[in-house]
């Protein structure tokens, strides 16, 4: 288990603060998806925001159901002709994908003074503990739960 002062965290902090890219549309969303599929088992860490971060990277079959189930969540609950809520550092080889709950998004894509933090994480760097500036709904929280089993 990392701490707040291990090394790690500042990377994942430098990482998470670091310039991302939208998937401002369905087929860039779909063709990130495909790129996380091909490096699946890889060293991806899942990680819900407000949960205790993951002490471990996914297997391969946890990130393939994760994205599956994410996809599913995001195009039902975001019903816009656009994605726009998923960023990644690099669209073509991603190492960091921040997902934005449809239901908090708040200035995700704007300027703010105090973004919201994104409801999932996707990592090659095991994340630090970060503070939920909301109160996760239960009903992510079951969610969560159901697919890690927390």
């Amino acid at each position: 288990m990392t701490t707040i002062e291990d090394p790690r965290n500042h990377e994942f902090l430098r990482a998470f603060r670091g310039s991302f890219t939208s998937a401002l549309r369905w087929h860039h969303l779909d063709a990130l998806w495909q790129r996380v599929r091909e490096q699946a088992g890889s060293g991806w860490y899942l990680y819900a925001v407000g949960e205790p971060p993951p002490e471990r990277a996914a297997d391969a079959s946890e990130v393939t159901s994760f994205l599956s189930e994410i996809d599913a969540l995001l195009r039902r609950e975001h019903a816009e002709d656009y994605c726009g809520i998923v960023y990644a550092d690099d669209l073509a080889h991603p190492s960091f994908v921040k997902i934005y709950d449809p239901h908090h998004l708040g200035v995700s894509c704007g300027y703010s003074d105090n973004p919201p933090l994104p409801g999932w994480i996707l990592s090659k760097l095991p994340p630090a503990d970060l503070a939920a500036d909301r109160l996760i709904a239960a009903n992510r929280q079951r969610w969560w739960r159901r697919l890690f089993g927390g």
